[in-house]
């Protein structure tokens, strides 16, 4: 079995779409190999996958590689996905598994507080961000980097709560396709919405905004 480093946290019908989703994103990945699969939800909703087959370790080792995993232990110096729990003054709270504090000073995302750093990358609650364990845990460099690069882009819109399929759809309804390049998926349940030169993220956030029952920040460049 393998746990995924992405949470599933919705509920009702809700639930169950992005589960399905899950199924079919999985699908995609392992569908080559010699290998059975059974999705679930753990009681901290992280998705646990059951296999079973031939090819069971590669495909154990394909959705680690895609989704990052959770697990027990933790060794020093070794890289580990967690979601992002909560922010205070004194840094951010991944999950991953058990609480895993990333103190201010370790964030490696320029000036700021935690909150004003998380605003400005359009950290929405529940992104699944990577990590080095130690002593004092700190972003990893690849991490670090690709938020950057977020900034130095056209602008992002980041949403949770909803599945790709539903973002998509909600910036067509808005009438918003023209804007946007496409919607990169963070997470099962986090997407980041890119835009195309010219489009204003914090407009796009606004029209798109009341559709959709989520925590939405904009990525300005």
């Amino acid at each position: 079995m393998v746990v995924l480093a992405t949470k599933c946290y919705v509920g009702g019908d809700a639930r169950e779409r992005a589960l399905d989703g899950l199924g079919s994103l999985i699908q995609n990945t392992v569908g080559d190999l010699d290998v059975t699969y059974e999705v679930g939800r753990r009681d901290d909703d992280f998705p646990s996958v059951t296999l079973e087959g031939e090819d069971a370790v590669v495909a154990r080792n394909l959705l680690r590689e895609e989704w990052g995993a959770i697990t027990q232990d933790f060794e020093a110096g070794e890289t580990y996905v967690g979601t992002l729990e909560s922010w205070d003054e004194d840094g951010f709270v991944l999950d991953a598994g058990q609480a895993v504090r990333i103190p201010a000073d370790e964030i490696g995302l320029g000036q700021g507080s935690p909150e004003q750093i998380r605003t400005r990358f359009g950290l929405v609650q529940h992104l699944p961000l990577s990590f080095v364990y130690g002593d004092s845990p700190r972003l990893s460099d690849d991490q670090r980097d690709e938020l950057y690069d977020w900034t130095r882009g056209t602008g992002r819109v980041n949403v949770n709560s909803a599945t790709r399929a539903e973002v998509r759809a909600t910036v067509n309804r808005a009438g918003h396709a023209q804007d946007i390049v496409t919607v990169e998926r963070q997470g099962l349940l986090e997407q980041s919405v890119i835009c195309k030169e010219g489009t204003d993220p914090p407009g796009l956030l606004a029209s798109i905004g009341t559709h959709l029952p989520s925590e939405i920040l904009a990525v300005v460049p």
